[in-house]
């Protein structure tokens, strides 16, 4: 199983690892807002994480680490 961590810090909101996930587990977080002003990606459900690394591979800002 993996686990998807996404730093808050470079996280921008962009979306780009929603849209990448097969297992469509990663999604915005419109409850939090980071200190830059954005929502961060946040992965909903990790049990169903494949670590196929789609979403830390899309990711602009480096944000996503994914551990196996």
């Amino acid at each position: 199983m993996a686990k998807v961590s996404v730093s808050s810090v470079f996280c921008k909101g962009c979306g780009l690892c929603v849209d990448a996930c097969p297992e469509t587990i990663m999604a915005l977080d419109m409850e939090t807002i980071t200190d830059h002003g954005y929502h961060p990606a946040v992965c909903i459900d990790n049990d169903k994480c494949t670590g196929c690394i789609s979403c830390a591979t899309i990711c602009p800002d480096v944000a996503i680490t994914i551990e196996r």
